[in-house]
């Protein structure tokens, strides 16, 4: 931290001294191990977030008998108060405002520091070396980071950051803790609505009393939601982010954290190498994006994709690979139902079909461009997307009713369904794949015949299979191959994936490296890990 015995400089007009006081911060993200704690009671950490200036004080509070994420920055006295206060009214006025959008932090901060320099000597300010790095932080923090909220984005625990309105404190969600309350608090209405308003202009969008809501992605790909009014939310400005890790999780990172097996792995990378359509299902935040994510690296490098989304979350390594987001409109909703230039899912997914697409992949599929995604699986258009459903009664009630509208018939073009869910193993919050359960049928009445080859038990923290495989059964009359000899490909992807997880091999490039590799050179890659 920053020394706060800060010795009281002159107040006399002076010009800033002449050696030079780099200003310079870690701008990598930090990646503290940290222990396990069976008790929440017993949690008393302390971890950088943005080295050397800001860190996280986690611990049990007995008084509010809760856990308190408390963010500790560099104090100010009074007088470094009032000059970052005169700094910072002087860059509004002296930079181009725009020019902050600029994504190279580096050349950012040198501009920002040689204007703040300009601006100490035109103020005839003198700062001690401490008193200026600490106001630097504040102007690095403001003007190019995310204001109070700048350390938590940099925070590898943190996956969800809540702002419930003025003069409520922030949550976050920990990824080893859970919900946590944080010592965050916006006091004013005009600070909270000016946030709300920088976080529409980083995400390229706009918001107004007029149109006070925002969904949209921030450059580094946080997901972010806002109202703006008192009209719509009854505490004034709200605002919840979603954060994603820089570098996807790859499929043994997945096994690495319980949520998967192996075998579940190796029999979905089968059903997409041969075509078979698949949706992720589960409730908000059980990881559908993440396994998405995850299900698309098993596609074969050669085949052209084509991913349509609300806001950017799918990230792949491919080169035959079309990325699409869907773009909000302006000005009054016209006759059809949407703005001037509004483009929808819908509009995005009936012109992919257009463009020779091997697979389609719907971030998440909410309304009627179901129903040209299911046209496409009828016409052999391999696809993957997810849904928010429970289960595969839930989700063919929504696919069947309003405002999708499918018939039974089209219900049944898909082959599989992964259920994901949030579960307690050992007093420790994961999230698992509960189920991979394939559609065998639709009757009139929307009731579905399903198997289920693989499942989890969550008595015995195990994830068991069987054999009989309803859709293995149908690759095998579609493809022509025997299935003494899908079983035999399915043994050996087990065994592979399973040995990659044994040597430690868990970075997203290199597994995704692996798996084209064994599309090209199958028996080079199962030699190199000894399974010839």
């Amino acid at each position: 931290m920053v020394n706060e015995n800060i010795p009281e400089a002159p107040s006399v007009k002076t010009e800033l001294k002449e050696e030079k006081l780099k200003f310079s911060i870690n701008l990598q993200q930090n990646i503290t191990p940290l222990p396990e704690i069976r008790e929440k009671t017993n949690v008393d950490l302390r971890y950088p977030l943005i080295l050397p200036y800001a860190y996280v004080h986690i611990y049990w509070d007995d008084i509010q008998g809760e856990l308190i994420y408390n963010v500790e920055e560099p104090n100010l006295d009074d007088r470094e108060k009032e000059i970052l206060e005169l700094i910072k009214n002087g860059i509004e006025e002296l930079i181009n405002l725009s020019f902050i959008s600029v994504k190279e932090k580096e050349s950012l901060i040198e501009y920002l520091e040689k204007n703040v320099g300009i601006l100490l000597k035109e103020f005839g300010i003198k700062l001690e070396k401490n008193s200026y790095l600490k106001i630097m932080y504040y102007i690095y923090r403001d003007f190019i980071g995310m204001n109070k909220i700048e350390p938590l984005m940099n925070d590898y625990y943190i996956e969800d950051i809540e702002c419930n309105g003025v003069k409520s404190p922030l949550y976050i969600v920990h990824r080893r803790f859970g919900n946590i309350k944080t010592n965050i608090i916006y006091e004013e209405f005009d600070e909270l609505s000016n946030f709300v308003e920088k976080l529409a202009q980083k995400c390229g969008k706009y918001i107004s009393y007029a149109t006070p809501l925002l969904d949209g992605s921030l450059p580094d790909g946080t997901r972010v939601n806002a109202t703006f009014t008192e009209d719509v939310t009854s505490k004034g400005p709200t605002f919840s982010l979603r954060k994603f890790t820089k570098e996807p999780w790859s499929p043994i990172k997945l096994m690495q954290m319980g949520t998967v097996s192996a075998e579940m792995l190796a029999y979905l990378w089968l059903l997409i190498e041969n075509g078979s359509n698949l949706l992720v299902v589960g409730s908000t935040g059980s990881g559908k994006t993440t396994f998405l994510n995850v299900l698309a690296s098993f596609i074969s490098p050669q085949a052209r994709i084509i991913s349509i989304e609300d806001t950017r979350e799918i990230h792949l390594v491919h080169e035959n690979w079309l990325p699409s987001v869907a773009r909000a409109g302006i000005g009054v909703v016209g006759a059809g139902g949407e703005k001037t230039g509004e483009i929808t899912l819908f509009d995005l997914l009936r012109e992919s079909f257009r463009q020779r697409p091997d697979y389609v992949i719907v971030g998440e599929i909410r309304g009627k461009e179901a129903y040209v995604l299911f046209q496409g699986m009828a016409s052999g258009h391999s696809s993957l997307g997810t849904m928010h459903a429970d289960d595969v009664a839930t989700i063919i009630r929504r696919l069947e009713t309003p405002p999708i509208n499918l018939s039974p018939s089209l219900v049944e073009t898909l082959d599989a369904v992964c259920l994901m869910t949030f579960a307690k193993v050992k007093d420790k919050e994961t999230r698992k794949l509960r189920a991979i359960e394939e559609i065998i049928s639709v009757d009139e009445n929307g009731k579905a015949k399903i198997n289920i080859p693989f499942s989890w038990d969550p008595r015995t923290n195990k994830f068991l299979f069987k054999k009989e495989s309803n859709v293995l059964n149908e690759i095998v009359i579609k493809k022509g191959i025997s299935r003494e000899k899908l079983d035999e490909e399915f043994n050996l992807r087990s065994k592979l994936l399973l040995k990659l997880y044994q040597e430690n091999i868990f970075d997203f490039n290199e597994v995704q490296k692996i798996i084209h590799a064994y599309y090209k050179t199958p028996e080079r890659v199962l030699k190199r890990f000894n399974l010839r």
